[in-house]
């Protein structure tokens, strides 16, 4: 309350001045001061006009529905480009744009182009619980966060808040399928043929607390990463509402704020990406006795790779990671407008949310 009292007092002393030198009344200057009023609820009214007709259930089911959407389309898109960087993360092998290439001819050579999609089905079993929870999550702890509900945007560090905390929640809950995914990316089908079948030996062979594997560094690591990419992009969307008068970015600027998002968000968290896909590949690629650790990854990567062998794909991910988040980011932003403009969704005003 004692923000906007301020606001006003600004924004009455930029505007007393300027048409009292017009020899304007008060009841001049108060219905110029109305108009302005007006105006930033009708920029807020087009931003929030139907979310604040969704309930706050209602709010859960569409985002997991649209997160759910997002990531499986942005994981298709660059399955074969996420299977080359795990394939170098795991190897001692130096990477470049050429061997990338070639380990993408030799597969199709090999194994034939469908090939190129490995592990893809296992990636959707991961990542459609991961993203709806991320994005449901996330909308959740800006609820929890917000002092005025009726607000899309935190203050900065509580933006960046939010989106590790939601990084952290989708990690935690899901984290056996993203080592299991891995295992699949980096074998051959004769190997695992199925999701299954990765879940059967690792509790056969190596036990239960295998599935855990690695799960310290992707923890850690989704802080910086969904902080940071949540963070962005939220920071894009309001400097363009503010730019824009409040008009909704369309599908390639929201495309490109997510593009920026990713590529911030993948390098601040990408050493740790490394140590986890070590971790996560090692009952497969007989190193299990060398990668027990966050700090004995890094020191053996740093002796046998030096500190390039921590950013080994970055490359890459450059890439992949903004066509990947900028994809996840519009259509989870789309699917949710779609959703929410049903009136199945929308309750009364006297309900609340």
């Amino acid at each position: 309350m004692h923000n906007q009292e301020t606001m006003k007092r600004e924004k009455a002393d930029q505007i007393i001045p300027e048409i009292a030198m017009r020899g304007a009344s008060m009841r001049d200057i108060q219905a110029k001061m109305a108009e302005c009023e007006n105006n930033e609820e009708e920029i807020m009214h087009r931003e929030h006009e139907i979310n604040l007709k969704v309930s706050n259930h209602s709010k859960i089911i569409t985002s997991l529905i649209a997160g759910a959407m997002a990531g499986a389309v942005a994981k298709t898109v660059i399955a074969p480009l996420d299977r080359t960087k795990i394939n170098f993360q795991i190897s001692h092998k130096q990477f470049s744009f050429r061997g990338a290439i070639l380990f993408l001819i030799d597969t199709v050579k090999k194994e034939g182009f469908t090939k190129l999609w490995r592990g893809n089905s296992a990636t959707m079993v991961r990542i459609i619980p991961y993203a709806s929870i991320q994005y449901a999550s996330h909308e959740q702890y800006k609820r929890l966060l917000s002092r005025d509900k009726r607000k899309q945007h935190l203050p900065p560090h509580l933006r960046f808040l939010a989106g590790s905390l939601a990084g952290v929640t989708s990690s935690s809950l899901t984290y056996p399928l993203d080592l299991m995914r891995a295992r699949m990316a980096v074998t051959v089908k004769s190997q695992y043929s199925n999701l299954w079948s990765v879940f059967r030996h690792i509790v056969k062979a190596e036990g239960v607390a295998t599935l855990y594997r690695g799960f310290t560094p992707t923890v850690l690591g989704s802080i910086p990463y969904s902080g940071a990419s949540f963070f962005t992009y939220e920071t894009l969307k309001k400097w363009h509402a503010g730019y824009r008068d409040g008009r909704d970015p369309n599908p390639i600027e929201r495309m490109s704020f997510g593009a920026v998002a990713g590529l911030i968000g993948q390098s601040a968290s990408y050493p740790l990406d490394i140590v986890r896909r070590r971790m996560q590949t090692a009952g497969v690629t007989g190193t299990s006795h060398e990668y027990t650790s966050i700090y004995q990854t890094v020191c053996l990567v740093w002796r046998t790779e030096s500190w390039r062998g921590l950013y080994k794909g970055l490359s890459m991910n450059w890439i992949k990671g903004p066509i990947a988040v900028g994809t996840s980011f519009t259509v989870y932003d789309i699917s949710l407008h779609y959703l929410r403009s049903f009136t199945y969704f929308h309750v009364d005003d006297e309900d609340g949310t």
